[in-house]
């Protein structure tokens, strides 16, 4: 005896699909913000201030995405 199964995958509608969209263009949006916000004040920084925060130039755009990304 034989059997066969029909299934399908369920497909989202365009709305949600275009919602989906908008709410990943948004989070990606916030982390730029927060990312230029971080990269700027930083390198607004003189070096000695950087030092003392136990910082160099070169950890500021690590520093920066790290801050962007959580």
């Amino acid at each position: 005896m034989a059997y066969s199964t029909l299934t399908t995958a369920p497909t989202s509608s365009l709305l949600s699909r275009v919602g989906s969209a908008f709410d990943a263009m948004a989070t990606r949006y916030k982390q730029y913000r927060m990312y230029r916000e971080t990269f700027d004040g930083l390198s607004a920084l003189s070096n000695r201030d950087l030092a003392d925060l136990g910082l160099s130039r070169s950890d500021i755009k690590r520093i920066a995405m790290e801050s962007a990304r959580g």
